[in-house]
């Protein structure tokens, strides 16, 4: 039977009247890159605030390496690794001061952790971590974000539209080395809107729309059935109107 390192069941959470999202049910397995993909507003980072235990889901249940998020999620978020669509971290702290404010947080051996960060820096090109946060860049600070991450190597990866504001060279670099990482055992839950990388990446994939999901399969047998490419299967479940109407209409 193969690993299910993450799994949500009825997962729903309500902000009032409104339903962000309904009835989720999902399965990861061990080693596998799955992209959850849907339009603005459908409901994918409310999912992953809940799969990481940042968002208390109003009914479901969330289990992250066999253990419920309820009874264990201390343990949970010391072995899985976040990176968000938008990196929040301390204005007032320099890149370094940053990375050793997380080495400490997760009680991390800072010599062990030295030769890696040089790594992932220099592949990265982050030569800037004397620089201020408040005075980096959207990438730049995408970039310490993900050093920050990955230099743990945590056993569950969550990427919310992680190739967002990086220059090609880092996007491509990052895209090869979870693959990498994938191949070597971690689990990798990612969103982008881009989607011919989900297509190139990712092994199965889940849409969703209106807090639902409306389709999950592996890319192949989704290319396979409809005949098309994952943008145009994608448009063609979430779209409300023809894209070729409203370009000639402009």
């Amino acid at each position: 039977m193969e690993d299910i390192t993450i799994k949500a069941l009825g997962l729903t959470k309500k902000f009032g009247d409104f339903t962000a999202v309904d009835n989720v049910n999902l399965e990861v397995k061990r080693g596998e890159i799955f992209g959850f993909l849907g339009p603005n507003g459908a409901g994918k980072t409310t999912t992953i605030r809940m799969l990481t235990g940042v968002l208390k889901p109003t009914s479901g249940k969330v289990e992250i390496l066999g253990l419920d998020m309820k009874d264990h999620e201390t343990e949970i978020k010391r072995r899985i690794g976040v990176v968000p669509d938008e990196p929040k971290i301390y204005e007032h702290l320099k890149g370094y001061e940053f990375l050793d404010f997380i080495i400490a947080i997760y009680r991390l051996n800072k010599q062990e952790l030295k030769h890696r960060i040089e790594e992932l820096c220099n592949a990265f090109g982050v030569d800037y971590l004397s620089k201020f946060v408040g005075e980096m860049s959207h990438g730049m600070k995408q970039k310490l974000m993900l050093i920050s991450v990955l230099m743990r190597k945590p056993e569950v990866l969550f990427l919310d539209e992680p190739t967002v504001g990086l220059d090609a060279r880092s996007a491509k670099i990052l895209k090869e080395l979870l693959r990498k990482y994938a191949d070597e055992g971690t689990t990798i839950f990612m969103t982008t809107h881009i989607l011919e990388i989900a297509e190139k990446m990712c092994d199965r994939v889940a849409i969703i729309n209106n807090g639902q999901i409306i389709v999950e399969s592996y890319i192949a047998e989704l290319k396979e059935k409809h005949g098309k490419s994952l943008e145009d299967i994608f448009l063609s479940l979430t779209a409300t109107e023809d894209i070729r109407d409203i370009v000639e209409s402009l």
